[in-house]
Order: C-alpha cells, then sequence, then structure tokens
C-alpha cells in the first residue's frame, strides 16, 4: 500500500507542476495593460491536445495505481513466490531511460529550430524503444526457459501482466512517435513539430517514470525507500 501513496503522490506532484506552466488559471482580464475581448475568448491558452494528454495520463496512472495496490495486497498471501528478474531488465530500464532523454534532446530542437537534431533525436528515441520492447521479449522467453511461466505463481502472473500493460504503452507511443516522424519527412513547419514532439516527450517521460516504479515495486526497493523516508521522518 506504500508503493501506490507513493506513486499518486509523484504523479499529483509532476501534475501540479505541469499545470502550473500552463496558465490555467490565469486571468487575463485582471492583467493591466492588456484588451481581452471575452466574447473572442475560447478559453485556455493550453491547446486542447495537451488538456487531452493530461486527462489521458491521469486515467493511465490511475490504472497503473490500481495494478500497484493489487500487487501490494498479493505479496501477503502465503502462496506468493518471488520472481527472480533476469539482469536484462537493468539494460532494458537504461534503453528506456536512453529514449526518454532521445526525445528531450528532439524537444529542445525542435525548439531552437533545429531541423536536423530533431530527424536525430526522433529516431534515436524510436530505436530505443523498439530495442526495449524487444529486450522485454527476450525477458519473457528467459523466464519461460527457466520454468517461469505465467500460470505457475501470481507473481510470475503479476510479473508478465504489469510489463504488458507498460509494453503495450509504449508500443502506442511509438506510433505517435511515428506519425510525428513523417509529419517531419513530408515538410510539416517546426511550428507544428514543436507541439507534437513536446506530447510524444511529455508522455515519454511519463512512461519512464511509471517503469522506474514497476521496477522498484517488482524488486521491493519501493517499500524499502518508503521505509527510509519513514524513519527519517520520525
Amino acid at each position: 500500500m506504500s508503493a501506490i501513496v507513493l506513486f499518486i503522490a509523484t504523479i499529483a506532484a509532476i501534475a501540479g507542476w505541469w499545470l502550473s506552466q500552463q496558465r490555467l488559471a490565469a486571468k487575463p482580464w485582471l492583467e493591466q495593460g492588456i484588451a481581452v475581448d471575452l466574447r473572442g475568448d475560447r478559453g485556455s491558452s493550453v491547446p486542447a491536445a495537451k488538456i487531452g494528454l493530461g486527462v489521458f495520463l491521469a486515467v493511465v496512472g490511475s490504472l497503473f495505481a490500481l495494478l500497484i495496490s493489487a500487487y501490494s495486497m498479493r505479496t501477503t498471501m502465503v502462496d506468493w513466490r518471488e520472481l527472480p528478474l533476469p539482469r536484462l531488465v537493468w539494460f532494458n530500464t537504461g534503453v528506456l531511460v536512453i529514449s526518454s532523454v532521445a526525445l528531450q534532446w528532439a524537444l529542445m530542437a525542435a525548439r531552437h529550430d533545429d531541423h536536423e537534431g530533431l530527424i536525430a533525436g526522433l529516431l534515436v528515441g524510436a530505436a530505443s524503444a523498439v530495442m526495449f520492447l524487444i529486450g522485454q521479449l527476450v525477458v519473457w522467453r528467459q523466464l519461460s526457459i527457466a520454468g517461469y511461466v505465467m500460470a505457475s505463481n501470481p507473481a510470475n502472473s503479476f510479473f508478465y501482466l504489469i510489463t504488458a500493460l507498460h509494453g503495450l504503452h509504449v508500443t502506442g507511443g511509438l506510433v505517435a512517435l511515428g506519425r510525428a516522424t513523417v509529419k517531419l519527412w513530408r515538410g510539416a513547419p517546426m511550428t507544428q513539430m514543436r507541439l507534437s514532439v513536446e506530447l510524444c516527450t511529455i508522455y515519454w517521460h511519463f512512461l519512464l517514470l511509471v517503469w522506474l516504479v514497476l521496477l522498484g515495486l517488482l524488486t521491493g526497493w519501493t517499500d524499502n525507500f518508503v521505509d527510509i523516508c519513514r524513519q527519517l521522518l520520525t
């Protein structure tokens, strides 16, 4: 249960920071020196796509939070047997970090009208994400060969479910990333590319955060971290 509280608190903190950067609470009619026509005001200056992404991430975050809660409660059962994680999982984590960094690089390039840097960042990010998915499939194969199949233990079932759900969202992100790359190759203006790349980058950072929380949960690091925090606060 401590893991889900930590996860929700982290998501809430990041969402609050992000919303504070979007001027959602701005009241332009109260600002001096600015003439505002309320009849022509369509609401927030935040693009609808950003708001839609924020709502989607909130739903996905809630889904993973429920899954984490179920995992935490199931570990207390007598039939629970821990699943050993292959070392390849750590390599895959590093690859996902590289993918997230590459998307951030692409975003900075888009903001500075660096066409070549944008292409490089998108390609590196996409290639790293594909490598991550392939690595996860290899992990599944290694565990299956070692006898850790899905139906043999609840811990195994949760591991396959958690990693499959996360991999599904990475795949969806790759689709969006592919569309942005195609748009760039077709000569879309940089002003249009900035929003697309920013949305992909936000989504990628979210997936990395979720994966780190899930990895901490699967390795037991999350509970240890919460215990340390409790000791420091008491």
